[in-house]
Formats: structure tokens, sequence, C-alpha cells
């Protein structure tokens, strides 16, 4: 039984983390595995989301992935926003700008430091809300001046 011990244990890790209260969930998003943060970023509790933010074990690559999921709360999103060090990775910035749940005004923030043809292909993007479609039109045409 113990051969698949991979799937058996994230299942039992599972189980742990949604039998936990709220202040446990914050305790172990601060010093958690990797796999165990993953689950913790599908709590419904955006707190629980945010403390998963706050790990000093967080990867630039974790964070790429948050700031492209489209589940993800719009506070988290925000958190990524507001973080310097992770917005020096132009990756996170065009994820953020191409989720959809990102909020309008940081969206647009992010627009003038994509280039050319991430603007291009988003300005086509139907997966992006149409203000940043357009905003990614006209900086297109100003950048082409």
């Amino acid at each position: 039984m113990e051969n698949d011990g991979t799937d058996a244990s994230s299942r039992s890790l599972f189980q742990k983390i949604q039998s936990m209260t709220v202040s446990e969930k914050l305790d172990l998003a601060r010093k958690a595995s990797k796999e165990a943060r993953t689950i913790l970023l599908r709590d419904s509790n955006r707190l629980v989301q945010l403390a998963v933010l706050a790990s000093p074990k967080i990867t630039e690559s974790e964070i790429l992935s948050i700031a492209g999921n489209r589940q993800i709360n719009d506070d988290v999103l925000r958190q990524i926003a507001m973080n310097r060090e992770w917005l020096r990775n132009y990756q996170i910035r065009l994820s953020l700008v191409s989720n959809p749940k990102t909020p309008l005004s940081i969206a647009m923030a992010q627009l003038s430091y994509l280039n050319q043809r991430d603007l291009s292909a988003l300005s086509k993007s139907k997966g992006v809300a149409r203000p940043i479609a357009t905003a990614a039109q006209t900086r297109l045409k100003e950048v082409k001046k």
C-alpha cells in the first residue's frame, strides 16, 4: 500500500490541512513545504493565502504561477504587485497583466513595462479585460511612433 507514497502522502497532507484551524494554517504557511503552500493557496480564507506569500521559503517560480492563476483572490494579486522584488521579474509583470482577476489599476500600471510583442498579443487577447486590450493597443501605437 505504501508504494504510491507520494499520492497517499499528498492526500493525507491535504486532509491534515483541511482539519486545521485558521491560526494553525497561518503558522503552517510560514514554514510549509512547497506542496503544503500549494494546498494552502487554495484555502478559501484570504488571510491564509496572503500568509503563504509572506513565507520566507516562497520562490519566484511559485509567485509566477500564483500571478497567472485565474482562481486566486485579487487581494493576493494586489500583494504580489506591491512587492518590488517580485516585479523585477518580467514574467510576473506579464502574468499580472494577463490575469483577468488582477485589479484594473494594477494591470494598467504594469502595461508600460511590457515589450511590443506582448503588448500586441494583449491587444488581440480575448482573455483580458477590454480596457487592458484597448490600453495595450494605445501603448503599442505610442511605442511605434
